[in-house]
């Protein structure tokens, strides 16, 4: 099988704060979306939540993370919820920018669930990985990253949208 080779679709920087990020009409002619985001907070530390399509009902999104400080370990589970990134733990910080890399498989698929696997690092909180299952057969058409807990993504926040070329 050939290695994927990725497409920048958009690339969004921050030059005053923002309340959300939204990717929208996403092109449907590939096969898998690679999110990548580098975010810091205005004020407070919060979470951010994610919706897919504008889905909010709260049964289509199930996880499963585990993650790491440095001094300790842990994991946490459910469903029936919006999607956290990276869960109400821990939160984004206001001094640094944290890292997030969300991998979305067959995002164009209308006969199956979606599976992501994200990872998040921080230098003040926590390392986690989390895998996700949306469950809904629909294309995945838009993203919506936005704060909970806090108002606004600080400036110089940086959101890539990547797509994956289809295998031949």
């Amino acid at each position: 099988m050939p290695t994927p080779f990725y497409h920048v679709l958009e690339t969004v920087t921050l030059t005053s704060s923002a309340s959300s990020v939204t990717f929208s009409s996403i092109d449907q002619s590939y096969a898998d979306l690679v999110y990548s985001f580098s975010t810091k907070a205005v004020e407070s530390n919060g979470v951010m939540k994610m919706t897919v399509n504008n889905d909010t009902s709260t049964n289509v999104y199930d996880r499963v993370a585990m993650r790491g400080d440095g001094s300790s370990t842990g994991s946490i589970s459910g469903g029936n919820t919006l999607l956290y990134f990276p869960f109400s733990d821990y939160g984004v910080s206001t001094t640094t920018f944290n890292s997030v890399k969300l991998e979305i498989m067959n995002y164009t698929s209308t006969s199956q669930h979606k599976s992501m696997l994200m990872r998040f690092d921080s230098a003040e909180f926590t390392t986690q990985a989390t895998a996700v299952r949306y469950a809904s057969t629909s294309a995945i058409t838009s993203i919506e990253l936005y704060p909970h807990g806090f108002s606004n993504f600080a400036i110089g926040s940086t959101f890539t949208l990547y797509a994956t070329t289809k295998a031949v």
